[in-house]
């Protein structure tokens, strides 16, 4: 929770939004600085998807996806979806273009360090619970503040109640597939084929609504939003993953990593931005990655109405889903613990009782936990993190709650048209009942407040114990 540091010392410069404070430095960025970044973008990936549509042109019978779309009902073609990985794999050494890419992403750069980029792998999955409780509450829902990039997300209708669960695993499958193993992550694995899947898929959304906004251009305002997908929106999304994880998501649950952890998380990061065509120079040191972040979160978040829709959205997409099975009401009393009130307001997010909040408090007794014990011991943390490969594996992708065994392409499923703009959700009816997550946070809230209740009792007992063995002392000597 966004709870204000009283020891924290202030200066003229000190900044403060949203619940966060902190220190402008000279890797700070100004919005005169980043205002570039919104009109550059990943122009390589591009020209390849312009030659790998030559070379295996899209289906014409794949139609855009709508809010008249049912998740559990996808649209079904004589074509199966295109890989676009494989079709770039095999034909890298026909066009000058794609043998370009092939060079590039399968060239390491120097500053790549394998042994470190496993170990920022098992960072994710020491700490799995709340970094995957942050990403969904504030990477991704608080992310909806920022105004410019949600009008990207509601014009592909990708956002939209029915769809936005399997898009959020779809996104988890990808972290899932970055940081399953070493090899998963390196030229030809698992994680680095979907890292080129995503580059291509921001190639076909950026291509369609510059197309669009040419034909109409009150569609979308390029001049004022910047190119859809852009290079500061990359970087926005790669700092959600991982600064905005360490230094905001994370901390605000009660966990704090390590200074080595930092550093191995960070460059993780930053390789897959490598992959994904995104601007690595600002991931090159975790003080360049936290000051990006901060000067986003101060000149970007800035909810609009389309930001109320996108974040409501998600909520109802999740109210009562396995496996948590977690209300409405926990999902946003998370979303306000994370993100701060002041957001939780901005997104129309509605207000929760104390008791859901209470219960966001013994979630993060839980992590605290459960993440330090582990975390302490060796051996428990080797273990934790290879059963929670699995584990995260098993639930996200294969399971009927997940993406029921079928591994997303990343193919263009959520075509802009201009009809395709994502609306509010009806809220429906909040069935008040004590959920499966709900139940086990309630639980440790107890723990938690016997646990702080024991230690203020003892440590009463050891203070009195010591006044009074100082006061007889002092009788005896006098």
């Amino acid at each position: 929770m966004a709870i204000p540091n009283p020891f924290r010392r202030r200066t003229a410069n000190t900044r403060t939004c949203w619940g966060y404070t902190f220190e402008p430095t000279p890797d700070h960025l100004t919005p005169e600085q980043t205002a570039p970044l919104k009109q550059s973008y990943d122009v390589l990936g591009a020209e390849c998807l312009d030659v790998l549509d030559r070379i295996s042109p899209p289906p014409r019978s794949a139609l855009p996806r709508n809010n008249s779309l049912d998740e559990k009902q996808p649209q079904h073609s004589e074509h199966p979806p295109r890989d676009l990985y494989a079709i770039f794999k095999d034909n890298h050494d026909k066009d000058p273009k794609l043998k370009e890419l092939w060079d590039q992403v399968n060239t390491i750069p120097e500053w790549v360090d394998w042994e470190q980029i496993a170990r920022g792998q098992d960072v994710f999955y020491r700490y799995g619970g709340p970094s995957l409780t942050g990403l969904a509450y504030q990477s991704l829902l608080g992310g909806m503040g920022a105004a410019r990039v949600v009008e990207t997300l509601a014009r592909t209708g990708g956002f939209s109640t029915k769809v936005a669960r399997r898009r959020l695993f779809e996104t988890t499958q990808h972290i899932l597939q970055c940081t399953r193993s070493l090899p998963s992550i390196q030229p030809g694995g698992e994680g680095f084929a979907s890292s080129l899947r995503v580059r291509f898929l921001h190639a076909a959304v950026r291509n369609r609504i510059l197309k669009l906004a040419r034909e109409r251009p009150e569609y979308y305002n390029v001049d004022e939003w910047g190119v859809p997908i852009n290079d500061l929106d990359s970087i926005a999304t790669i700092g959600t993953f991982s600064a905005t994880l360490i230094w905001i998501s994370l901390p605000r649950q009660g966990i704090f990593l390590r200074q080595q952890e930092v550093l191995d998380y960070v460059a993780l990061w930053r390789y897959i931005a490598h992959i994904v065509g995104c601007p690595t120079e600002y991931f090159a040191t975790p003080a360049r990655a936290r000051a990006m972040a901060e000067s986003l979160l101060y000149y970007e978040i800035d909810p609009s109405e389309t930001s109320k829709i996108l974040a409501n959205n998600i909520i109802k997409s999740l109210d009562d889903q396995p496996p948590g099975y977690a209300s409405a009401d926990m999902l946003i009393a998370s979303a306000r613990w994370l993100n701060g009130n002041e957001l939780g307001d901005r997104l129309g997010l509605a207000r929760p009782s104390m008791y859901y909040t209470a219960l966001v408090m013994g979630q993060c007794f839980f992590f605290i936990v459960f993440c330090y014990t582990y975390r302490s011991i060796p051996r428990l943390d080797r273990q934790k993190v290879a059963m929670l490969k699995k584990a995260f594996y098993a639930i996200i992708v294969e399971s009927k709650y997940g993406l029921a065994g079928t591994e997303t392409l990343f193919d263009f499923k959520y075509v802009p048209e201009f009809s395709t703009i994502t609306e509010m959700a009806d809220s429906g009816e909040i069935r008040p009942r004590l959920r499966g997550v709900e139940m086990r946070n309630l639980k440790y809230l107890f723990f938690g407040f016997a646990a702080l209740g024991t230690t203020s009792w003892l440590g009463y007992k050891l203070v009195t114990t010591i006044a009074s063995s100082i006061s007889s002392a002092v009788r005896l000597f006098l």
